[in-house]
């Protein structure tokens, strides 16, 4: 009996330390002071809101925490009855009340619970600071709370992203009740360029751009493409020219004429100067042939005349002598 006790303790104990956490997972998320011509409720009004995040991946069912915007709640003397009497209750019997995961639920304040189980009697002062303080079922633990600053009409203080810590005064257009504080939009390229340039200044000034750009990169490209192209030919004219033909052909002979010399000479030093006649004339007909080959360029076209002579004569004489 004994050991049942204190498992069924234990298990009651694990269920209310789980409980609390679920229950911190409970927010305001978002809360709008002064609504002129925003959110509406049901009857078509417009009124002072806030917003209550489940920040978890679980269902929980707020039905019976409270709400209230009375300081007066924290004084720890203060007896439950007493503290109750001064909050409002959310009440039971709203499926809406049954928040599932990462679930977002506006309530409507300064307003008459019998109207609907979303409208409470919280009040809110638009032209005073507000604290608003969210308790729980018990009326005793506080489960969250925040004070809101005096804001424009339309605009809203918010979470920076839900259950985050950090809060944001919103501008009216940017004001999320129901939905996520943050919201992440996809701009295409096509939308963003029509966005930034509506008119097409500055995309027509860059197309023009690049072409001209390329056209110019082209032009230089060519320009001394082309002047390489003259240079190479101007140099192969060069290069054919007769008188450089002629020079690099005289260069060759005249090498080759002095190493025939020089053999000459070796071959005389060798022979201690005999056949100097030799020689001499051997070199004599080498600078002939050089002189030739410099100053005369034959056309290599032969032509030959017929030349009488007695020589005919002669051997017919001789023929008959034989005879």
């Amino acid at each position: 009996m004994k050991k049942f006790r204190f498992l069924l303790g234990v298990l009651l104990m694990c269920s209310g330390v789980t409980f609390g956490q679920m229950e911190k997972s409970i927010k305001l998320n978002e809360v709008q002071t002064s609504n002129s011509a925003g959110l509406q409720d049901e009857y078509g009004r417009c009124e002072a809101w806030l917003e209550i995040a489940n920040v978890s991946y679980s269902t929980y069912n707020i039905r019976g925490m409270y709400l209230t915007t009375d300081r007066s709640v924290l004084d720890a003397k203060m007896s439950v009855p007493e503290r109750v009497r001064r909050m409002s209750i959310i009440p039971n019997g709203d499926s809406r009340t049954q928040m599932s995961a990462r679930q977002h639920l506006v309530f409507y304040c300064n307003s008459n619970p019998a109207q609907g189980a979303l409208h409470l009697s919280v009040r809110i002062d638009p032209e005073h600071p507000t604290w608003i303080a969210l308790y729980n079922g018990n009326g005793v633990d506080l489960v969250d709370s925040v004070t809101v600053p005096v804001m424009a009409d339309g605009q809203s203080f918010a979470r920076v992203k839900d259950g985050a810590r950090e809060w944001q005064v919103k501008p009216a257009d940017a004001v999320t009740p129901g939905i996520s504080n943050y919201i992440q939009v996809s701009e295409s390229k096509i939308a963003k360029l029509k966005r930034e340039d509506p008119h097409g200044f500055g995309i027509t000034i860059l197309s023009m751009g690049i072409v001209f750009f390329c056209l110019a990169l082209l032009f230089v490209f060519f320009y001394f493409f082309g002047l390489f192209m003259r240079h190479r030919s101007a140099a192969k004219k060069v290069a054919n020219i007769q008188p450089i033909k002629v020079g690099v052909k005289t260069v060759e002979k005249t090498v080759e004429i002095g190493h025939v010399a020089n053999n000459i000479l070796q071959d005389g030093l060798k022979t201690k100067g005999r056949d100097k006649e030799i020689y001499i004339a051997v070199i004599s007909m080498a600078l002939k042939q050089y002189q030739e080959d410099v100053h005369d360029v034959e056309s290599g076209i032969i032509t030959i005349k017929p030349k009488h002579t007695d020589w005919n004569g002669e051997y017919i004489q001789m023929t008959q002598f034989h005879e």
